[in-house]
């Protein structure tokens, strides 16, 4: 099936953790439905990662003290990015501990412009920075602004490396389903989580510096087969919404390997789309 060369920037674009491109494509119906289904992925990556945000803090302090983008740093004290709707439970009188995570059954607005409901649930084995340590992550009717998220998360502390950084091996077999939809894409992925800057300060999420390696693969909701590579490092500073550089590789069925470049230019949306030698810059958003 031919798509036109913008439908295929917005394909790898939207694979790269983000919502939106700010990029008009000119596609058919079926050319439209194909990248609404990247984007289902796309947003299960994003979720996902946030939900590892979610429940690193829960599991330090026995709440989420995650502060909201554009709070020129500063801390919110009312929950998960900022929310004032949830309540976090953590029994460590269970074997293995276990955190629930409750947004109710209402959406809830996040100061992240996001809605969310449902629960997310974790057991923990040990001390989230002890080496060895496993956190396994269910989610129980969880919405993203009505994207259903679901499947498990599998975090395990892999102690220091040569550099004396913390490393966590993150295994997320997930399922997402768009709003109004029945069929719904798998998202398995398997990542590196090098905890680079921040460690001493626990209690300040927004000092984090992590990078991210690894790949994912799935079958999207049309049936199309895809995967993916993070060919450079992602950078990710906890006090951005955006990686800071880093580039991924795509390929998927009947389609030519596209590339997507965060670039080095900070804190910002820019970016940059290869495709057949050509580069296009984008503007993540």
């Amino acid at each position: 099936m031919k798509r036109t060369l913008l439908t295929s920037m917005a394909i790898l674009a939207i694979f790269s953790t983000t919502f939106m491109v700010s990029c008009k494509k000119n596609a058919g119906d079926t050319e439209k439905s194909k990248t609404l289904a990247a984007e289902t992925n796309a947003i299960a990556e994003s979720q996902y990662n946030d939900v590892t945000t979610i429940v690193d803090q829960a599991a330090l302090n026995s709440a989420v003290l995650l502060g909201a983008y554009g709070t020129g740093g500063s801390q919110s004290p009312f929950g998960p990015l900022g929310s004032n709707c949830v309540s976090v439970t953590v029994d460590t009188s269970a074997n293995p501990r276990t955190i629930t995570i409750d947004f109710g059954t209402s959406n809830c607005l996040c100061l992240d412009g996001r809605m969310r409901r449902g629960k997310i649930l974790a057991t923990y084995t040990g001390q989230y920075r002890q080496t060895g340590t496993v956190v396994t992550i269910s989610l129980d009717n969880y919405y993203v602004n009505e994207y259903k998220i679901g499947g498990t998360k599998k975090i395990t502390n892999q102690g220091l490396n040569n550099s004396g950084n913390l490393v966590y091996k993150v295994e997320v077999t997930g399922e997402v389903t768009r709003p109004g939809a029945t069929a719904f894409s798998t998202w398995i992925s398997t990542r590196y989580r090098e905890w680079k800057q921040g460690y001493s300060t626990p209690l300040n999420i927004l000092d984090d510096v992590y990078t991210i390696t690894g790949d994912a693969s799935g079958i999207l909701a049309d049936g199309s087969n895809y995967s993916l590579t993070i060919t450079s490092e992602l950078v990710r500073k906890m006090n951005c919404q955006w990686f800071e550089s880093g580039k991924i590789d795509l390929t998927e069925t009947a389609m030519p390997k596209i590339t997507l470049d965060y670039g080095s230019t900070g804190c910002d949306g820019n970016a940059t789309v290869t495709i057949l030698g050509q580069h296009f810059p984008i503007v993540l958003q």
